[in-house]
């Protein structure tokens, strides 16, 4: 970009400026004509996906796609199936790489706040966290018994939790279900991992979100 030219700026938070460059001098930049821009990209019901780790290609996409899409927070989690094993020593870098994803999302998208990506859980572990969660609380399956449609209106938080490649086994399925999660299916293909996850996303959009 050159001097004189338009840009908007965010600060991840919903906050956003237009403003014009006035000069450029290496990587400082400076701006001026600064208007407030009123967020209208922020969706008005938090959206929680939980994603079991996959392979860093998939995982970025899925983390893209949810934060075009609107997501409010991203927790990967560990399953017994995951393809994509974290260690330790990797899981704050990795981290970081997925912040960075996300942050290109959000100017690709026009969103002003950025989506909270946590750091890796085992399953087990998250989902002692969510017992106590007031959101709806969904586990896709394919052999759920009820349809997304045939829930109540969510007009809150919803938390979508997707298993891997593979399934979850059915201990890890049962230890949802134990923690309040219903499981549901959509439609009556079985989808991979990172087209599960998006599926679910634009399906609470446009039931409950702002899709409508």
């Amino acid at each position: 970009m050159r001097v004189g030219d338009a840009v908007q700026i965010f600060d991840g938070l919903g906050n956003a400026l237009d403003a014009t460059i006035h000069a450029i001098n290496g990587k400082h930049v400076l701006l001026g004509n600064l208007q407030t821009v009123l967020d209208t990209s922020s969706s008005n019901l938090h959206i929680h996906l939980a994603q079991a780790m996959c392979t860093s290609e998939k995982m970025d996409w899925v983390i893209q796609k949810a934060t075009e899409l609107g997501a409010t927070k991203i927790q990967p989690v560990q399953t017994q199936r995951s393809v994509a094993k974290l260690a330790e020593s990797r899981a704050e870098k990795r981290s970081l790489h997925w912040q960075g994803v996300a942050i290109a999302a959000c100017e690709q998208s026009g969103r002003n706040n950025l989506p909270e990506i946590a750091g890796p859980l085992e399953l087990a572990a998250w989902l002692a966290t969510q017992r106590a969660s007031e959101n709806q609380k969904y586990i896709l399956l394919p052999e759920g018994a009820l349809a997304l449609n045939e829930q109540p209106k969510a007009t809150g938080s919803v938390t979508l939790l997707i298993g891997p490649e593979g399934g979850f086994t059915n201990d890890e399925a049962l230890m949802a279900q134990h923690a309040g999660f219903v499981p549901i299916r959509l439609g009556p293909r079985v989808l991979r991992t990172e087209t599960a996850a998006i599926a679910g996303i634009v399906a609470i959009q446009t039931l409950w979100g702002d899709f409508n």
